[in-house]
């Protein structure tokens, strides 16, 4: 796909069909200019029609088509961005009408994608999602590789290119599916060995923008990428936080959610979010500034539900206090905290919120250790929730009292040494 230094002029064409409300479909429109604006596109203008269903051939009506083309040619636009995913008729046929190239919602977001990754798996998940959408795509340019050839002449080998195309992208697809295996065993390998050392690990879902890398990098003093645009962050990045009593987890921060994410994608990045599948405990970050906060906290509940991990314990992070909508009322049926990520005192509280849901999930223990046994006093103190420490000068020895958890390998130790 193309990229371009300077911005490219952008008309938006929606089309709102009966069952669609207003508020919604007014939200996805500012959400359609958002995306392109990250994309390093101009909106010009957008173009939208109520109909009673989309258009089976031209997405709107013949006059809207006309009336589009007219903007076409006043505004100069290079590209207009249509508010759904076209079929393949409905590009090829708006094409024609138009005479400029047509972009769906879908190929938009593949786009910034593609601008987007950063480490090979996020490049290969994003080139396998483009040729996936590409391929169907591809029957039917063969007329137009003519039309660019010049007609009579060109005709045969666009044709033979077609198939050589459409055989080159089933191979490359075949190649990159090949690559992401070897690189989903390699992290499945060493999630295994963080598991093995019984880390504890923590997720941030949340919808794109929320401010997850925001209060990913506060946390964790970490410098994950963060931009307020639609999916700053591609890869998912994982660091350490140290808790108040001591206790170090691991925080991995991720892609963010999208209403009507491509299909396409949900199956390319799944392996993104297989971190996801492995977490203790997820933060699902929700950004109270935003209008819409209510549909994409549910929009991401909905893909948990997909991904078959919403059972995993979650806390709701409302984020963004210091400017949150008028109309904000938290309707998280988990355990919530409303925080701003830039504030110090929001994240202590944060990271208390996690240390209590963390206790939940342990075993209460109370051992006397020998005051020889500093190896495994500093073992207590960063892999377990240690809540009270004493020395006894008679017995020369700690009393220690906290949580750990029933399956980490010291617990084998703590009921030794248990009182």
């Amino acid at each position: 796909m193309e990229q371009h230094t300077d911005l490219e002029k952008a008309i938006l064409v929606g089309c709102q069909t009966s069952e669609e409300d207003d508020v919604r479909f007014q939200y996805s429109m500012e959400e359609l200019a958002a995306l392109t604006k990250t994309a390093k596109g101009n909106v010009l203008v957008s173009v939208v029609q109520k109909r009673e269903r989309i258009h089976p051939s031209t997405y709107i009506g013949k006059g809207k088509v006309d009336e589009l083309k007219a903007l076409v040619e006043e505004l100069e636009a290079d590209v207009v961005i249509v508010n759904d995913e076209l079929s393949p008729s409905q590009i090829r046929n708006l094409s024609r009408h138009l005479n400029v190239r047509i972009i769906d919602r879908t190929q938009l977001i593949l786009d910034i994608f593609a601008q987007r990754a950063r480490s090979k798996e996020g490049k290969l998940q994003v080139e396998l999602a483009q040729l996936q959408y590409l391929l169907p795509r591809l029957s039917g340019k063969g007329t137009e590789l003519s039309r660019l050839g010049g007609g009579i002449g060109t005709r045969g080998p666009g044709e033979t290119k077609l198939e050589s195309d459409r055989r080159h992208i089933r191979r490359r697809i075949d190649d990159i599916k090949t690559q992401l295996k070897g690189i989903v065993q390699h992290r499945e390998r060493y999630r295994e060995r963080r598991k093995k050392n019984r880390a504890f690990q923590i997720a941030l879902v949340g919808y794109t923008n929320a401010g997850k890398s925001t209060l990913f990098n506060r946390l964790t003093e970490a410098d994950s990428y963060e931009e307020n645009q639609l999916f700053a962050t591609l890869d998912p990045m994982t660091r350490k936080l140290i808790l108040p009593s001591g206790f170090t987890v691991l925080v991995t921060d991720t892609v963010g959610f999208i209403q009507e994410l491509p299909t396409t994608l949900i199956a390319a990045f799944r392996s993104t979010l297989e971190e996801v599948k492995e977490a203790d405990l997820l933060l699902h970050v929700v950004d109270m500034s935003n209008p819409d906060y209510f549909q994409h906290e549910k929009t991401v509940n909905e893909l948990l539900e997909d991904l078959e991990i919403h059972q995993i314990p979650q806390i709701t992070v409302y984020n963004k206090k210091d400017i949150q909508h008028p109309d904000f009322v938290p309707t998280a049926k988990t355990e919530t905290v409303i925080i701003s990520a830039f504030n110090k005192e929001d994240r202590d509280m944060l990271k208390k919120k996690i240390e209590e849901a963390m206790i939940g999930m342990m075993n209460y223990y109370h051992v006397i250790l020998p005051s020889t046994e500093g190896k495994l006093l500093s073992q207590l103190k960063n892999e377990t929730i240690l809540r009270e420490l004493s020395f006894d000068e008679e017995k020369q020895s700690y009393i220690c009292k906290g949580y750990a958890f029933k399956d980490h390998q010291i617990s084998g130790i703590l009921k030794e040494n248990s009182v």
